[in-house]
């Protein structure tokens, strides 16, 4: 069946392949060269996928949080990590307990230490990095800092590539304001560009809101004609991304747009999603509406923004030793196998369905 897949490539040439022996070889360099990380935070979602391949590739990686969740914490292991690999990436895991949001208590804590490599992966405004930055500033090898493609103006020509025009009136505009700075600055740094991220430990319900409907047997409402196509990027291949921009002197003062290769329709990942839960995705009814008839007040009534928003991640594909492992399809099972399963065993689910309601009653569809 189809499931509202397209090819995000656009003309763009083939991504160039990394043979077996080459892959074989920066592990090799990885592990005889172990540097020194800094990950500002470290435990949640992105950030802990992060930390477990830079670890697993032999780095010694300190965490900069509050430290409400210490390494070594159950909570830490991501979905398919032995107690021996856990054990094992602990070993090489420290944290520094400190306040991103307080530039004068993170200088405080960091300016005795001394990093190789800096991820800052929760930076939304300029204020929240600019410590660091000027911290650092000629004291670190290389400063990688997670962006967003939010950045990207709106355009009728998809997808959207790096050097493409970004809106200075984005919601994200502190991430472009950061950017600048560490071009201002003579950083040498690397910025990533994710689209939408997935995978198991979301703790954004954007595939679990589609889940939740297909359980329990809803309607699944769509603003629009459902055929927006949208840019997913499964989570652990944005930390291997993330991770194999270290030391390649390529990715110095380059960005790079990081999700999967192919653009998604929101009818097709309602469908994807029936499929990852087992269920025949044409039995799933999708009922479409003009959200401009709606009033939702605050809540939000559809996980992802209702226009095209897909980039290519050719460069990345070219530029690192870096590959797609997790197509959507595959994605979303996992997804669905490793994190939702779990969470509605345990009754950690929203299933809040207010605004459906309200849609599928002025549509005339009974739930």
């Amino acid at each position: 069946m189809d499931l509202g897949f397209v090819g995000s490539s656009f003309g763009v040439s083939s991504p160039r392949r990394v043979g077996r022996c080459r892959q074989q070889q920066v592990v090799m360099m990885a592990e005889g060269s172990p540097k020194r990380v800094l990950v500002i935070g470290g435990t949640r979602f992105s950030g802990l996928y992060l930390t477990k391949v830079l670890a697993d590739s032999g780095h010694d990686v300190v965490l900069f949080n509050r430290g409400n969740t210490p390494v070594g914490d159950k909570s830490l292991m991501v979905p398919g990590e032995t107690e021996e690999e856990f054990e094992a990436r602990n070993a090489r895991t420290s944290t520094i307990i400190g306040d991103r949001t307080d530039g004068d208590d993170m200088v405080a804590k960091l300016k005795d230490e001394e990093f190789d490599a800096i991820y800052d992966n929760n930076g939304r405004e300029l204020d929240d990095s600019k410590p660091l930055i000027d911290l650092y500033k000629g004291r670190v090898e290389h400063y990688v800092y997670m962006s967003s493609a939010g950045v990207y103006l709106k355009s009728d020509i998809m997808p959207h590539c790096e050097p493409d025009a970004t809106d200075p009136k984005s919601r994200h505009k502190g991430k472009l304001h950061t950017e600048a700075y560490l071009i201002e600055q003579e950083i040498p740094f690397t910025s990533i560009r994710p689209t939408y991220i997935y995978g198991a430990l979301n703790y954004n319900p954007l595939e679990q809101w589609f889940f939740e409907r297909i359980a329990a047997g809803r309607p699944v409402p769509v603003p629009g004609s459902g055929l927006n196509l949208t840019g997913l990027g499964h989570v652990q291949d944005l930390a291997k991304a993330m991770a194999a921009v270290l030391g390649n002197e390529k990715a110095i003062g380059q960005v790079y747009n990081i999700q999967d290769e192919k653009a998604i329709t929101f009818d097709g990942i309602v469908r994807a999603c029936a499929q990852a839960a087992g269920k025949d995705p044409a039995s799933v009814e999708i009922v479409h509406y003009d959200p401009k008839d709606f009033d939702f007040g605050k809540k939000k009534a559809f996980p992802m923004r209702p226009q095209h928003f897909f980039t290519s991640p050719q460069k990345a594909l070219t530029d690192l030793d870096w590959s797609i492992e997790f197509n959507t399809e595959v994605g979303l099972k996992d997804s669905y196998e490793n994190d939702f399963v779990i969470k509605e065993k345990n009754g950690k689910l929203k299933n809040d369905f207010s605004t459906d309601d309200m849609v599928l009653s002025e549509m005339g569809v009974a739930v």
